[in-house]
């Protein structure tokens, strides 16, 4: 977790609060961007002691806050006379520009990393771009999407280092402020940090008191190196579930915004955005990705004291892609030890497997799958593994599975953690 220091003079910051009133003029228009919703969540407050609101944006028209800044952006672009726009982006920054520009009349062609989410990519069609899917990663299609302009009419909207697209991303912080006015903490994702510098400019502004808390994923971290060294970081690869916030850099004008306006920056591991998604799930009934669940993770973290607080995390995408939601519950119920793969030694003869199904069903439990080993070093001649994947009910329902099967004078080891 890193404290930042605060900026004397906020005159001098690339965005104002006026800005952001003006952008609220701008995207006054519930077909483009609407109000969210904002829900108090009793689970997540027994877990930190404290009063929490969700800030649910994930429900927003493209499934992000991105339309916001684009729009801002664009319109007045549109107005001046562009007719044509570019911009990179993993998902949700595509399909805030695509629905933009497609609103102002105008053309879009969004460039995409090859592994960008393919419901991503297909939201972003539908809503009127053309898509261009080059770059191992968002730092590499940022390039080839600035080169596109280069020779062009295009105008390129970059997703966070731009005036316009960080004051329209503030519209949202006035609209929590407005939501929940005795909020004590607010928490936003962090990726290039257009983000939270509209959001923090306009909290500062209107409730300097309340605190300003980002959050970014482990594997794509830049702001505390960004932070200690006072220039822009910008990572070689990152490596994240949390693609929404996986820029991999952040840039002079946000950067500035943070040192100004936030308090405190901690990160999150995958481990821990997964367990988010899946409770945010379970609990407030909500399916978010990874950067939007960025937020309560950092709210669970040891990290973060809440205690007595009224605290508003926000949920600042749902654009999750289902074969990332497969692997992210796997993870999840993994961890959980709702999910357990349990490696039996038995001679190898007919009626094993049917036995030892037996005993894991009298205890209640659901085999996903079951394999034969019999390719093992360590087996004698007649012998074999039987890997059982059973769904259980936690890690107390777990271990009373593994003692059923060792009172039938089984060999049962645990393999979870070492075979996946």
């Amino acid at each position: 977790m890193t404290d930042t220091e605060p900026n004397s003079d906020p005159n001098a910051l690339p965005v104002q609060y006026v800005d952001i009133e003006r952008a609220r003029e701008r995207i006054d228009d519930d077909t483009v961007v609407k109000q969210t919703p904002v829900e108090k969540s009793t689970s997540l407050g027994g877990f930190v002691d404290a009063e929490v609101y969700l800030k649910m944006e994930h429900l927003q028209w493209t499934g992000s806050f991105k339309t916001r800044g684009a729009y801002n952006k664009i319109s007045q672009d549109v107005a001046d006379g562009v007719e044509e726009f570019v911009a990179a982006s993993a998902g949700n920054h595509a399909q805030g520009v695509a629905l933009a520009a497609t609103k102002c009349g105008a053309d879009s062609t969004i460039y995409m990393p090859t592994d960008a989410p393919q419901a991503k990519v297909d939201a972003t069609r539908s809503y009127g771009a053309t898509v261009e899917l080059v770059g191992k990663d968002f730092q590499e299609t940022m390039s080839h999407a600035q080169a596109a302009v280069e020779d062009s009419d295009a105008e390129f909207v970059h997703a966070y280092d731009d005036v316009d697209i960080i004051a329209g991303q503030g519209t949202l912080g006035a609209e929590m402020y407005h939501d929940c006015p005795d909020a004590d903490t607010v928490i936003v994702p962090i990726g290039g940090g257009g983000l939270i510098s509209g959001i923090s400019t306009a909290i500062k502004h209107l409730s300097p008191e309340t605190r300003v808390v980002g959050v970014q994923a482990t594997g794509a971290e830049t702001v505390h190196e960004s932070l200690d060294k006072g220039i822009p970081v910008t990572l070689d690869e990152v490596d994240t579930i949390a693609d929404g916030i996986a820029t991999g850099g952040i840039s002079e004008a946000t950067l500035s915004v943070i040192q100004a306006n936030v308090d405190e920056v901690l990160t999150v591991t995958d481990t821990e955005i997964a367990r988010a998604i899946l409770l945010l799930m379970k609990r407030a009934k909500q399916v978010v990705e990874g950067a939007g669940a960025a937020s309560v993770a950092a709210l669970l973290s040891d990290d973060l004291d809440v205690s007595g607080e009224t605290v508003m995390p926000l949920l600042c995408g749902g654009n999750l892609d289902m074969t990332q939601l497969q692997t992210v519950l796997v993870h999840a119920l993994t961890q959980r030890k709702q999910r357990i793969r349990l490696r039996v030694r038995i001679d190898d003869r007919p009626g094993k497997m049917e036995d030892i199904s037996g005993i894991i069903a009298d205890q209640g439990a659901n085999i996903h799958d079951v394999r034969h080993d019999r390719s093992v070093a360590d087996l004698e001649v007649g012998e074999a593994y039987l890997v059982f994947t059973v769904e259980t009910s936690g890690a107390e329902h777990a271990a009373g599975i593994v003692d059923a099967i060792e009172a039938e004078e089984y060999s049962v080891e645990d393999v979870t953690r070492s075979t996946g």
